[in-house]
């Protein structure tokens, strides 16, 4: 079995275990994966990493309180911009996502890709997650990308990317989500960096 294939079979499992795990209604879903607590090495300083998780976890919360579970809404926060996708019931729902996302301290930003209509089944959330898995893990296998520079969401198909990353990794890592069968459509929620500033920041990961 080769190294990418391997990958997508650990992927396929592991998301086999986590639709698995998730209840009938379980509407709230925070950066649209499994929350470790771990802070993971990436282009994020630490600390901005656990402001990104806690301005998930509160968003989460307040949009609980708000909507009930009538909703299914996923909340990722990346350097304080806040990305709101899954599926509401009415207009005036997702405008209250959004004031309750933008109330949050320290949100620099809220792009609110919400969707007005039935609440997505457990079988196409499972297809999103695999879709986002083999994402990934082509992302690992790019010789030109870092993997860990990106996150990646996806919701019924259409995945969004998060991240600080320069004009030519946003375009290469566009080109891959694209080559995913499932995938109809790509958003790009990054934060463009130059390339003097990318190296600035290996140069600072390589330190730590």
């Amino acid at each position: 079995m080769n190294k990418s294939l391997s990958k997508f079979v650990l992927t396929t499992l592991a998301a086999a275990a986590v639709v698995a795990t998730l209840p009938a209604c379980a509407p709230l879903l925070v950066g649209g994966a499994v929350m470790t607590g771990m802070v993971v090495v990436d282009r994020r300083t630490s600390g901005m990493q656990l402001e990104d998780e806690s301005i998930e976890l509160r968003t989460a919360q307040g949009i609980r309180q708000n909507l009930g579970d009538s909703a299914h809404v996923n909340v990722t926060s990346y350097n304080r911009q806040v990305l709101l996708t899954g599926e509401v019931s009415t207009a005036a729902d997702k405008d209250k996502a959004n004031k309750v996302a933008q109330s949050q301290e320290n949100v620099k930003a809220v792009a609110n890709e919400l969707t007005v209509q039935a609440v997505s089944s457990l079988t196409q959330r499972s297809k999103d997650i695999i879709i986002s898995g083999q994402i990934k893990a082509m992302f690992v296998d790019a010789k030109d990308l870092q993997s860990n520079a990106f996150k990646v969401v996806t919701e019924s198909g259409v995945v969004y990317l998060m991240g600080r990353v320069t004009s030519r990794e946003a375009q290469r890592a566009t080109d891959i989500a694209r080559s995913i069968g499932g995938v109809t459509k790509v958003v790009r929620v990054l934060d463009i960096i130059s390339e003097e500033e990318l190296k600035r920041l290996s140069a600072q990961t390589t330190a730590r």
